[in-house]
C-alpha cells in the first residue's frame, strides 16, 4: 500500500509481525497523547507571543504605508524576539527529529513526543501572528483541521476506501506541492516568490484550497496504511509511529487552513 505521507511507507509498515502487535485502540491513545504534547508546546509560546504581535500590530496601523497608486500596504509583522528562538527550534528541531524517527521507526515511542512539543513551539507563535492580524482565525483553522480529520474518519469507519489510482493521484499531487513550495523558498533568497503561494488573487485562493484538499486526502491514506500495519500485525512500538505519521499531516492541514483563512479574511 503506499501514502504521500513520508513516515507512513511500505519500508515501516510491513516488514515483520509481532507477537505484541499493534492495535486500532493503542494507535488511538498514542495520537491523543501527541496532541496533548503539541498543545503543550503551542501554548507555551502562543501565550509568549500574543501580546509582542498585538503591540507590533498596532505600531504598523499608526504608522500605514501605501503603494504608489496609494492603495495601503498590508503591515507585516516580525516574530516577537523573545520568541523567536523557539520558532528556530520548533521548525529546525522538529524537521531534524522527524527524518530520526522516519529512518528509525524504533526510536518513535521517545522521540515523536518530542516531535510534537517541538512543532507546538512553532504553531503557537506562528498562529499568534496570524491571530494578531486576524482575530478568531486560529480557533477556526482548529475547528476546520479536526472537523476535517473526524470527517474523514468517519467516512472511512463506514466503508470510504481509496483506490490505487486515487492513491497514484495524491501521491503525484503531494509532490508536486512540496516542488512548488520548495521553488518558491529558493526564490524567497533573492527576494522573489511565486504568486500563487502567497497572494490573495483568486488563483492563489484556488492553489490553497487545492493545497488543502490534497492535505485532507493524505489523511485518507493514512487511515489506510495504519489498517493495513495493524492487519499485518506490525510490532507495537509502530502504534507511536503511526500516531506520529498522522500528526505529521495533522500539522500540514492545520497550516494550510490558517493560511488559507487569511488569503480569504485579507480581501475583506
Amino acid at each position: 500500500m503506499r501514502t504521500s505521507n513520508p513516515a507512513l511507507n511500505d519500508n515501516v509498515f510491513l516488514t515483520a509481525t509481532s507477537a505484541n502487535p499493534m492495535t486500532l485502540a493503542g494507535t488511538v491513545v498514542k495520537t491523543y497523547i501527541l496532541l496533548a504534547f503539541l498543545s503543550l508546546g503551542f501554548l507555551f509560546t502562543w501565550n509568549s507571543s500574543t501580546e509582542g504581535y498585538k503591540e507590533a500590530f498596532a505600531q504598523s496601523q499608526a504608522n500605514p504605508q501605501f503603494k504608489e497608486d496609494g492603495t495601503p500596504i498590508s503591515p507585516q509583522i516580525a516574530i516577537p524576539n523573545k520568541v523567536f528562538p523557539y520558532v528556530l527550534l520548533g521548525s529546525l528541531g522538529g524537521f531534524a527529529v522527524a527524518l530520526i524517527v522516519i529512518f528509525n521507526p524504533p526510536s518513535a515511542p521517545y522521540l515523536s513526543p518530542v516531535y510534537a512539543v517541538l512543532e507546538g513551539f512553532a504553531l503557537g507563535a506562528i498562529s499568534a501572528g496570524f491571530e494578531a492580524k486576524y482575530p478568531g482565525i486560529t480557533l477556526q483553522a482548529i475547528a476546520a483541521t479536526f472537523g476535517t480529520l473526524f470527517g474523514l474518519l468517519i467516512a472511512y469507519t463506514a466503508g470510504l476506501r481509496a483506490s490505487d489510482n486515487f492513491k497514484l493521484g495524491v501521491i503525484a499531487a503531494t509532490f508536486g506541492i512540496c516542488l512548488v513550495y520548495l521553488l518558491d523558498l529558493i526564490l524567497s533568497f533573492f527576494g522573489l516568490y511565486v504568486p500563487v503561494v502567497n497572494d490573495n488573487s483568486v488563483l492563489g485562493i484556488a492553489f490553497s484550497v487545492f493545497v488543502v484538499i490534497v492535505a485532507a486526502m493524505n489523511l485518507v491514506l493514512d487511515f489506510d496504511f495504519i489498517e493495513n500495519g495493524i492487519a499485518n500485525k506490525c510490532p507495537k512500538y509502530m502504534e507511536w509511529y503511526g500516531a506520529f505519521g498522522l500528526l505529521v499531516t495533522l500539522v500540514w492541514l492545520y497550516i494550510e487552513f490558517i493560511k488559507l483563512l487569511a488569503k480569504l479574511r485579507s480581501r475583506d
